[in-house]
């Protein structure tokens, strides 16, 4: 067992981050006759399978945007680059690169937190920068819109109803180590242990896990009621068919806000049983909204389309932000910022959103609403 497993992270602490666009961050659309803006989607590694979704999500938000008239005139042209973990040298660079040319006016991106903070220090505010996943909160970078949602919206509702509902009350935590995993277990322990709960055990696993099952066996050593996965993409697949393959799904339950449906279509559905999910969007959300934007999106895509999920969705959602943010110059920049969402979407802060959340159960391969969270 890798020494690693052990080591425990601590509470992030800060202050919501300015909203408003600032110094020389404000949008500029340079020479060219469209709006350039990067598009950051994670395309290899443990993230690479949330890839194909965003990109068509999207797609679809720049033919609807460009279909209203575009960005103050221009039409939005994308220019896709990976923003997988393991491609982060190349991307910075590629960003730099694109800034110093004045060739974008922003960047709309989904990755894990260890690459935006990387960007933070590279970009230093000069292009506005529209971070569209879940995250850990305490974003304070200028002009770093972060639109996702944090624990507070997501883990800390969830935790609460889950101890109620299935009398749940010792958690295991398990997650990739980094900044994202170890800021929301922080806050996660504190949950538990206000809703009368304990945790048997927290440990955080290198991306790029392949054979999981001596970490799971050493999990059960601890006896723990529920088991809460903050593992990324293509590792959360591994430890979930792992999980079922040993029969550990009879009896102990799971819970993650970063299980989406492709995660749950790749782990298949003998091993999805006793697994929840907490998120902003699920592809079967029964309201006119999201019956309206999956009828869009399988238009598109003529029918032929990555399955539909919440960090999919946080990209359609970033570039209609993005397009909202720039596409005003006499907005109020104290004024919160409504953007076209398949969920509905006022943006106040970095740390404050009017967005519903929802805790899920799998069904097979596919998520049935338990209840909203927020």
């Amino acid at each position: 067992m890798p020494a690693s497993i052990l080591l425990r992270g601590a509470q992030n602490k800060g202050v919501a981050a300015p909203f408003r666009l600032t110094g020389e961050g404000a949008v500029r659309f340079g020479r060219e006759a469209a709006c350039r803006v990067a598009v950051l989607v994670p395309m290899n590694g443990s993230a690479g399978i949330w890839g194909p979704s965003c990109i068509s999500c999207a797609q679809l938000a720049i033919a609807e945007i460009n279909r209203r008239g575009g960005i103050r005139g221009r039409p939005v042209e994308p220019v896709f680059l990976n923003s997988d973990d393991s491609a982060a040298g190349d991307l910075e660079v590629a960003l730099n690169d694109l800034i110093e040319d004045e060739a974008i006016a922003g960047i709309v991106g989904m990755s894990v937190s260890s690459v935006r903070q990387r960007l933070n220090k590279l970009v230093s505010g000069r292009v506005p920068h529209v971070y569209t996943p879940l995250f850990e909160g305490n974003e304070r970078s200028p002009n770093v819109f972060t639109i996702g949602e944090t624990p507070t919206d997501q883990l800390v509702p969830a935790i609460r109803h889950l101890g109620a509902m299935l009398k749940v009350r010792r958690w295991a935590l398990i997650g990739n180590d980094y900044v994202w995993p170890r800021a929301s277990n922080a806050i996660a322990k504190q949950c538990i242990a206000a809703s009368g709960g304990s945790v048997t055990f927290e440990g955080y696993v290198p991306f790029g896990i392949e054979e999981p099952a001596w970490l799971i066996e050493r999990i059960v050593e601890t006896r723990p009621d529920i088991v809460l996965l903050s593992l990324v993409g293509q590792d959360s697949v591994e430890f979930n068919r792992s999980f079922g393959a040993l029969g550990l799904d009879r009896h102990i339950f799971r819970f993650s806000t970063a299980i989406e449906e492709n995660i749950l279509m790749a782990t298949g559905a003998d091993n999805t049983r006793r697994l929840f999910a907490a998120a902003s969007y699920f592809s079967t959300l029964e309201t006119e909204r999201n019956q309206a934007f999956r009828e869009r999106y399988h238009s598109l895509h003529q029918g032929v389309a990555p399955a539909l999920n919440a960090l999919g969705q946080s990209m359609y959602e970033g570039l209609n932000f993005f397009a909202a943010l720039a596409g005003d110059a006499a907005r109020d920049p104290r004024a919160p910022v409504a953007y076209e969402s398949a969920r509905g979407g006022v943006f106040h802060s970095n740390e404050r959103k009017d967005n519903p959340t929802y805790l899920a159960r799998a069904d097979g391969l596919h998520f049935a609403i338990v209840d909203r969270l927020s």
